[in-house]
């Protein structure tokens, strides 16, 4: 036989009858040579084709309380009671993140055994937050991460869960004093929930594999392409494309009680930008607006290389310097200044001229109607062209 490479089962076979052939070979033979060179072979084979699973957390906790003479009762403090650590040993118990990581602090079990996760590791908490504000229960409901038990389980294990859950954005992602970070959101926002959707979005966006994204992409000519797209009845969906080509991500992510969030613009741990939307606002107008805001920080706001985060309720009348800017930068890159002005659509516009605008510009009459909605602060106008009900159904089909 000549030793090679073992690629299929037949080969691993062939081999294995060969090892048993040779078993009596002597070292520094030729047959021994050859002996030891299958063997390093199979075992190659073995460890890529027939890899040994992850060990049974509860198996390795008996072991190492084999190993370090422990009891049951032993065990209290690191599960909590007697009673827990008995149903832990016999199955009926998962092992929550706060157990797993005492254990893996206090008797050195590997924590890819207790996660059962390959590479796993139990990221520390930071000190000094709330964890009790998290929005635990409803994260839980969404599947934002894994968890079996109930919601007053999970507020109890509000801590590893969080940490454990944003770990791969990195240390900075629940200290917000190491992200600049501006809120364009009512007095009664939810602190808490604003965090925890932000992290949600981010984590979505490191799942997309995206060119790079180049410095200086994003300006008014850059927005009115992707105006256009508006035009088309997939136009939502399309812009999202047009993004990912461009190394900018793109995720819609309904928003968490007690936010009233419609939009975000962050800039991710590696650099990159990241445009998250909530569609709170079902709406074609509210749409194409809130994404150009969020471009317009993107072109605006990010500079340097640190971590970045605009939080937008556009629904605010915020007096941020940053934001009245965005929102002048987003206006007048859907619609430039002459064009607006020379539509005379002032003082009673029409929806037949605000479909003439739309129509010369090639883009979806709901951005002009929205406009007008906006500056005039009167929602009733122009109804029917902004598109109600046409975005959510694109993005979150039931």
């Amino acid at each position: 036989m000549v030793a090679k490479v073992i690629k299929n089962e037949e080969e691993y076979d062939a081999a294995l009858g060969r090892i048993d052939e040779l078993m009596d070979a002597d070292p520094g033979t030729a047959e021994g040579d050859e002996l030891e060179l299958l063997v390093t072979l199979v075992e190659l084979y073995e460890q890529k084709a027939h890899p040994i699973g992850l060990p049974d957390p509860v198996e390795a906790i008996l072991f190492r309380m084999e190993q370090a003479g422990l009891k049951q009762k032993d065990l209290a403090p690191f599960l909590g009671s007697r009673s827990k650590v008995s149903e832990v040993l016999s199955r009926q118990r998962p092992l929550s993140l706060g157990m797993m990581r005492r254990l893996h602090e206090g008797l050195q079990i590997p924590a890819e055994v207790l996660l059962q996760e390959p590479g796993g590791r139990m990221e520390p908490a930071p000190e000094g937050l709330d964890w009790a504000g998290f929005p635990v229960a409803e994260m839980a409901r969404r599947a934002w991460f894994r968890f079996e038990g109930t919601a007053a389980e999970a507020k109890r294990q509000a801590r590893d869960l969080i940490a454990s859950w944003s770990a791969p954005l990195g240390a900075g992602a629940l200290q917000p004093a190491l992200l600049r970070r501006h809120v364009r959101s009512g007095s009664a926002a939810d602190g808490a929930a604003l965090d925890a959707w932000r992290i949600r979005v981010c984590l979505l966006a490191l799942e997309q594999d995206l060119p790079p994204y180049r410095p200086g992409t994003v300006s008014q000519g850059f927005v009115r392409d992707l105006a256009r797209l508006s035009y088309l009845d997939e136009g939502p969906l399309l812009a999202r494309e047009f993004l990912s080509k461009n190394g900018i991500h793109f995720v819609v992510e309904p928003h968490l009680p007690h936010t009233h969030l419609d939009g975000a613009a962050i800039r991710l741990p590696n650099g990159a930008p990241l445009v998250a939307l909530t569609l709170r606002h079902d709406r074609l107008d509210n749409f194409w607006f809130t994404l150009c805001h969020e471009l317009a920080h993107v072109a605006l706001h990010f500079e340097g290389d640190e971590p970045a985060a605009y939080l937008d309720d556009l629904d605010q009348a915020d007096a941020a310097p940053c934001e009245a800017e965005a929102d002048r930068w987003a206006a007048e890159a859907l619609i430039p200044p002459e064009l607006w002005s020379a539509a005379r659509l002032f003082p009673k516009p029409s929806p037949q001229q605000v479909l003439r605008l739309a129509a010369s510009l090639r883009i979806s009459p709901a951005i002009p109607a929205g406009r007008i909605r906006r500056e005039t602060r009167n929602y009733k106008l122009l109804g029917n062209l902004v598109g109600y009900r046409q975005v959510r159904k694109l993005f979150l089909p039931r």
